[in-house]
Protein backbone atom coordinates (compact mmCIF):
# COMPACT_ATOMS: atom_id res chain seq x y z
CA UNK A 1 0.00 0.00 0.00
CA UNK A 2 1.24 3.20 -0.74
CA UNK A 3 2.00 6.29 1.57
CA UNK A 4 0.28 9.53 1.32
CA UNK A 5 2.16 12.23 -0.56
CA UNK A 6 3.13 14.92 2.23
CA UNK A 7 4.79 17.98 1.04
CA UNK A 8 6.48 20.35 3.64
CA UNK A 9 6.46 23.69 2.19
CA UNK A 10 9.81 25.69 4.20
CA UNK A 11 9.13 29.27 4.30
CA UNK A 12 11.69 32.06 5.55
CA UNK A 13 8.67 34.56 6.10
CA UNK A 14 6.89 35.10 9.15
CA UNK A 15 3.60 33.58 6.88
CA UNK A 16 3.88 30.37 4.59
CA UNK A 17 3.01 31.83 1.01
CA UNK A 18 -0.25 31.25 0.13
CA UNK A 19 0.24 30.85 -3.78
CA UNK A 20 3.01 28.09 -2.94
CA UNK A 21 0.64 26.37 -0.44
CA UNK A 22 -2.52 26.49 -3.26
CA UNK A 23 -0.30 25.02 -6.09
CA UNK A 24 0.83 22.39 -3.99
CA UNK A 25 -2.39 21.36 -3.03
CA UNK A 26 -3.80 21.69 -6.72
CA UNK A 27 -1.21 19.80 -7.71
CA UNK A 28 -2.13 16.49 -5.93
CA UNK A 29 -0.30 16.18 -2.76
CA UNK A 30 -2.46 14.51 0.44
CA UNK A 31 -1.21 16.58 2.84
CA UNK A 32 0.77 19.97 2.94
CA UNK A 33 2.35 21.00 5.81
CA UNK A 34 3.73 24.80 6.04
CA UNK A 35 6.47 25.60 8.30
CA UNK A 36 7.16 29.93 8.78
CA UNK A 37 10.37 32.04 9.84
CA UNK A 38 12.73 29.17 9.06
CA UNK A 39 16.13 29.89 8.57
CA UNK A 40 18.95 27.76 7.71
CA UNK A 41 19.69 26.89 11.17
CA UNK A 42 16.71 25.65 12.91
CA UNK A 43 15.59 23.78 9.47
CA UNK A 44 17.82 20.78 10.82
CA UNK A 45 15.30 19.61 12.93
CA UNK A 46 12.32 19.86 10.43
CA UNK A 47 14.40 18.02 7.54
CA UNK A 48 15.55 15.24 10.36
CA UNK A 49 11.47 14.95 11.11
CA UNK A 50 11.11 14.51 7.25
CA UNK A 51 13.90 11.81 6.45
CA UNK A 52 13.55 9.92 9.67
CA UNK A 53 9.70 9.16 10.00
CA UNK A 54 9.40 6.84 6.88
CA UNK A 55 11.50 4.06 5.72
CA UNK A 56 13.73 4.16 2.77
CA UNK A 57 11.32 2.34 0.60
CA UNK A 58 8.54 5.22 1.32
CA UNK A 59 10.58 8.54 1.46
CA UNK A 60 10.11 9.15 -2.35
CA UNK A 61 5.83 9.68 -0.88
CA UNK A 62 7.70 12.72 1.60
CA UNK A 63 9.31 15.75 -0.47
CA UNK A 64 10.30 19.12 0.70
CA UNK A 65 9.64 22.57 -1.02
CA UNK A 66 11.37 25.53 -0.32
CA UNK A 67 10.10 29.28 -1.19
CA UNK A 68 9.35 32.59 0.36
CA UNK A 69 10.22 35.78 -0.67
CA UNK A 70 13.40 36.39 0.31
CA UNK A 71 15.88 34.61 -1.80
CA UNK A 72 18.95 34.80 -0.49
CA UNK A 73 17.26 33.24 2.84
CA UNK A 74 15.68 30.77 0.88
CA UNK A 75 19.06 29.93 -0.87
CA UNK A 76 20.37 29.15 2.33
CA UNK A 77 17.49 26.75 3.86
CA UNK A 78 17.65 24.89 0.43
CA UNK A 79 21.72 24.17 1.18
CA UNK A 80 21.08 23.54 4.79
CA UNK A 81 18.50 20.90 3.74
CA UNK A 82 20.55 19.18 1.34
CA UNK A 83 23.62 19.15 3.53
CA UNK A 84 20.86 16.58 6.12
CA UNK A 85 20.82 14.07 3.34
CA UNK A 86 23.36 11.00 3.53
CA UNK A 87 23.00 7.64 1.67
CA UNK A 88 19.53 6.42 1.02
CA UNK A 89 17.99 8.71 3.78
CA UNK A 90 17.02 11.79 1.63
CA UNK A 91 13.92 13.37 -0.02
CA UNK A 92 13.26 14.76 -3.07
CA UNK A 93 13.59 18.77 -2.58
CA UNK A 94 12.04 21.47 -5.07
CA UNK A 95 13.32 25.52 -4.72
CA UNK A 96 11.25 28.21 -6.02
CA UNK A 97 12.34 31.23 -3.74
CA UNK A 98 9.37 33.86 -5.21
CA UNK A 99 8.46 31.86 -7.77
CA UNK A 100 12.13 32.64 -9.72
CA UNK A 101 12.96 29.82 -10.92
CA UNK A 102 9.47 28.67 -12.63
CA UNK A 103 8.94 32.08 -13.65
CA UNK A 104 12.38 31.97 -15.48
CA UNK A 105 11.98 28.95 -16.91
CA UNK A 106 8.74 29.84 -18.16
CA UNK A 107 9.96 33.04 -20.00
CA UNK A 108 12.61 31.62 -21.90
CA UNK A 109 11.04 28.51 -22.81
CA UNK A 110 8.31 31.32 -24.59
CA UNK A 111 11.02 32.45 -26.25
CA UNK A 112 12.21 29.42 -27.37
CA UNK A 113 9.23 29.04 -29.61
CA UNK A 114 9.83 31.71 -31.31
CA UNK A 115 13.83 32.79 -31.44
CA UNK A 116 16.54 30.94 -31.49
CA UNK A 117 18.42 31.45 -28.37
CA UNK A 118 22.19 30.47 -29.36
CA UNK A 119 24.23 32.58 -31.12
CA UNK A 120 22.19 35.88 -30.28
CA UNK A 121 22.43 38.82 -28.64
CA UNK A 122 19.92 38.45 -25.17
CA UNK A 123 18.87 41.42 -23.23
CA UNK A 124 17.92 41.43 -19.42
CA UNK A 125 16.31 44.30 -18.01
CA UNK A 126 16.72 44.41 -14.04
CA UNK A 127 18.78 41.25 -15.10
CA UNK A 128 20.46 41.66 -11.54
CA UNK A 129 17.19 40.81 -9.50
CA UNK A 130 16.43 36.58 -8.96
CA UNK A 131 14.26 36.57 -11.86
CA UNK A 132 16.61 38.25 -14.07
CA UNK A 133 19.57 36.16 -12.91
CA UNK A 134 18.30 32.43 -13.59
CA UNK A 135 17.09 34.15 -16.58
CA UNK A 136 20.88 34.99 -17.32
CA UNK A 137 21.83 31.29 -16.02
CA UNK A 138 19.30 29.56 -18.57
CA UNK A 139 20.39 31.12 -21.52
CA UNK A 140 23.60 30.79 -20.72
CA UNK A 141 23.71 27.27 -20.66
CA UNK A 142 22.02 27.19 -23.97
CA UNK A 143 24.65 29.03 -25.22
CA UNK A 144 27.51 26.84 -27.81
CA UNK A 145 28.23 29.69 -30.35
CA UNK A 146 30.94 32.15 -29.38
CA UNK A 147 28.70 34.75 -31.01
CA UNK A 148 25.84 34.78 -27.95
CA UNK A 149 25.97 37.74 -25.78
CA UNK A 150 23.85 37.94 -22.57
CA UNK A 151 23.40 42.03 -21.73
CA UNK A 152 22.71 41.79 -17.80
CA UNK A 153 20.81 45.59 -16.91
CA UNK A 154 20.79 47.15 -13.27
CA UNK A 155 20.57 50.80 -12.92
CA UNK A 156 23.86 50.33 -10.93
CA UNK A 157 26.62 48.86 -13.13
CA UNK A 158 29.32 47.93 -10.52
CA UNK A 159 26.40 45.83 -9.44
CA UNK A 160 25.91 44.28 -13.12
CA UNK A 161 29.54 44.27 -12.99
CA UNK A 162 28.86 42.01 -9.88
CA UNK A 163 26.60 39.72 -11.36
CA UNK A 164 28.22 39.36 -14.10
CA UNK A 165 31.20 37.67 -12.61
CA UNK A 166 28.54 35.58 -10.28
CA UNK A 167 27.09 34.20 -13.00
CA UNK A 168 30.19 33.34 -15.38
CA UNK A 169 32.23 31.48 -12.22
CA UNK A 170 28.43 29.63 -12.01
CA UNK A 171 28.53 29.10 -15.75
CA UNK A 172 31.67 29.00 -17.39
CA UNK A 173 29.78 31.32 -20.08
CA UNK A 174 32.07 34.46 -21.02
CA UNK A 175 29.92 36.31 -23.04
CA UNK A 176 27.97 38.23 -19.92
CA UNK A 177 27.85 42.03 -20.51
CA UNK A 178 27.06 44.69 -17.81
CA UNK A 179 25.11 47.36 -18.53
CA UNK A 180 23.86 50.39 -16.88
CA UNK A 181 20.19 51.18 -17.84
CA UNK A 182 19.18 53.47 -15.11
CA UNK A 183 17.09 55.74 -17.40
CA UNK A 184 14.66 55.50 -20.45
CA UNK A 185 17.60 56.64 -23.20
CA UNK A 186 20.15 54.02 -21.45
CA UNK A 187 17.26 51.20 -21.54
CA UNK A 188 17.03 51.75 -25.40
CA UNK A 189 20.71 51.79 -26.17
CA UNK A 190 20.60 48.35 -24.24
CA UNK A 191 18.30 46.97 -26.13
CA UNK A 192 20.20 47.95 -29.66
CA UNK A 193 20.73 44.94 -31.55
CA UNK A 194 19.35 42.30 -29.30
CA UNK A 195 17.16 39.78 -30.79
CA UNK A 196 15.15 38.67 -27.48
CA UNK A 197 14.53 41.28 -24.71
CA UNK A 198 13.26 40.29 -21.14
CA UNK A 199 11.92 42.85 -18.10
CA UNK A 200 12.66 41.34 -14.68
CA UNK A 201 11.89 44.59 -12.51
CA UNK A 202 9.99 45.58 -9.11
CA UNK A 203 6.09 45.64 -9.92
CA UNK A 204 4.98 48.61 -11.00
CA UNK A 205 8.37 50.42 -12.82
CA UNK A 206 8.56 50.85 -16.19
CA UNK A 207 11.76 49.66 -17.44
CA UNK A 208 11.86 50.17 -21.27
CA UNK A 209 9.95 53.57 -22.68
CA UNK A 210 7.56 53.00 -25.66
CA UNK A 211 9.88 54.08 -27.85
CA UNK A 212 11.06 50.74 -28.33
CA UNK A 213 8.85 49.78 -30.75
CA UNK A 214 9.73 52.28 -33.89
CA UNK A 215 13.51 51.33 -33.68
CA UNK A 216 14.64 49.32 -36.99
CA UNK A 217 16.20 46.64 -34.88
CA UNK A 218 13.43 45.95 -32.10
CA UNK A 219 13.54 42.31 -31.08
CA UNK A 220 12.37 39.32 -32.33
CA UNK A 221 10.91 38.59 -29.22
CA UNK A 222 10.12 41.00 -25.80
CA UNK A 223 8.95 39.24 -22.40
CA UNK A 224 7.68 41.61 -19.65
CA UNK A 225 7.20 39.85 -16.33
CA UNK A 226 6.08 42.86 -14.40
CA UNK A 227 1.83 41.90 -13.97
CA UNK A 228 1.32 45.78 -12.13
CA UNK A 229 0.65 48.40 -14.05
CA UNK A 230 2.62 50.74 -15.28
CA UNK A 231 4.15 47.64 -17.68
CA UNK A 232 7.99 47.01 -17.37
CA UNK A 233 8.01 47.18 -21.32
CA UNK A 234 5.89 50.02 -22.16
CA UNK A 235 3.20 48.71 -25.02
CA UNK A 236 3.29 45.60 -23.85
CA UNK A 237 -0.17 44.08 -22.16
CA UNK A 238 -0.08 41.68 -19.47
CA UNK A 239 -2.25 39.33 -21.27
CA UNK A 240 0.27 39.59 -23.95
CA UNK A 241 1.06 36.16 -25.67
CA UNK A 242 2.87 36.19 -28.68
CA UNK A 243 0.79 38.80 -29.29
CA UNK A 244 2.50 40.68 -32.81
CA UNK A 245 3.21 44.05 -31.90
CA UNK A 246 5.12 46.13 -35.21
CA UNK A 247 8.17 43.34 -35.88
CA UNK A 248 8.17 42.21 -32.29
CA UNK A 249 6.09 39.34 -30.76
CA UNK A 250 4.91 40.33 -27.47
CA UNK A 251 4.36 38.22 -23.81
CA UNK A 252 2.99 40.06 -21.06
CA UNK A 253 3.14 38.42 -17.47
CA UNK A 254 -0.07 36.52 -17.92
CA UNK A 255 1.36 35.48 -20.96
CA UNK A 256 3.73 33.81 -19.68
CA UNK A 257 2.15 33.07 -16.30
CA UNK A 258 0.07 29.71 -17.94
CA UNK A 259 3.35 28.12 -18.88
CA UNK A 260 4.76 28.97 -15.24
CA UNK A 261 1.71 27.21 -13.46
CA UNK A 262 2.08 23.93 -15.34
CA UNK A 263 5.77 23.88 -14.86
CA UNK A 264 5.33 24.36 -11.06
CA UNK A 265 2.90 21.74 -10.21
CA UNK A 266 4.84 19.39 -12.62
CA UNK A 267 7.68 20.09 -10.86
CA UNK A 268 5.77 19.48 -7.44
CA UNK A 269 4.17 16.24 -8.96
CA UNK A 270 7.48 14.45 -9.98
CA UNK A 271 8.91 15.30 -6.49
CA UNK A 272 7.15 11.89 -5.48
CA UNK A 273 8.48 9.90 -8.34
CA UNK A 274 12.03 9.15 -5.82
CA UNK A 275 13.41 10.57 -3.15
CA UNK A 276 16.43 12.03 -4.77
CA UNK A 277 15.25 14.98 -6.80
CA UNK A 278 16.59 18.51 -6.24
CA UNK A 279 14.89 20.82 -8.49
CA UNK A 280 16.81 24.33 -8.76
CA UNK A 281 16.85 26.47 -12.19
CA UNK A 282 18.30 24.11 -14.21
CA UNK A 283 15.93 21.24 -13.43
CA UNK A 284 12.83 22.88 -13.22
CA UNK A 285 13.54 24.76 -17.02
CA UNK A 286 14.16 20.90 -17.94
CA UNK A 287 10.81 20.04 -16.58
CA UNK A 288 9.41 22.73 -18.49
CA UNK A 289 10.96 21.60 -21.39
CA UNK A 290 8.80 17.95 -21.08
CA UNK A 291 5.43 20.28 -21.41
Amino acid sequence: MSKSKILIQLDPDKNPSTFDSVVAIDSGVDHLLTQASVTAENATGLVHGAMFTRGPADLKSTAIFVGGSDVEASEAIVQATIDCFFGPMRVSLMSDPNGSNTTAAAAVLCAEQHSPIDGQTTTILAGTGPVGQRIAQIVANQATKPETSIRVCSRRLEKAKQVCENLQAKTGFKGFVPIQSGTPSESLDAIEGSNLVFAAGAAGIELLPEQWLSMNDAPAVAIDLNAVPPAGISGIEVMDKATQRNNTLCYGAIGVGGLKMKIHKRCLASLFESNDKVLGTMPIYEVGKTL
